[in-house]
């Protein structure tokens, strides 16, 4: 199990440290373009507090808190305009699940059509 790393790109965007392309912002979350975007559409939605991964927030965060990260992921597929076209919402969780950044975070791909499910 990974423990939190207050130095992870996304903390250190959270603290103003590294620049992001803001989409959205909240009392609780914040949303960007990914800076390496794998689809047409690439967006990040990320809790503001010290969260791990989903198993992590969903054990420690208050009710408030997820429910405005969930709540944020459908507002910002409607900033983005891909809400009548359809998007993906992915997150990796621990090693297995391929997550590279201990902070939780969801992908929001969409503009083009996606594909399968796992490759």
């Amino acid at each position: 199990i990974m423990s939190y790393d207050k130095n992870n790109i996304f903390a250190k965007i959270l603290r103003g440290e590294i620049p992001c392309k803001k989409i959205y912002e909240n009392d609780y979350v914040l949303s960007f373009h990914d800076i390496n975007p794998q689809k047409k559409i690439h967006a990040l939605v990320i809790p503001k507090g010290e969260y791990i991964d989903l198993d992590d927030f969903n054990k420690k965060a208050s009710d408030k808190e997820i429910a405005e990260f969930h709540k944020a992921v459908s507002h910002v597929s409607g900033l983005l305009g891909v809400t009548d076209k359809g998007y993906r919402v992915l997150s990796n969780i621990g090693s297995d699940g391929g997550q590279e950044v201990p902070h939780l975070h969801f992908h929001i791909f969409a503009g083009e059509k996606i594909g399968k499910m796992v490759a």
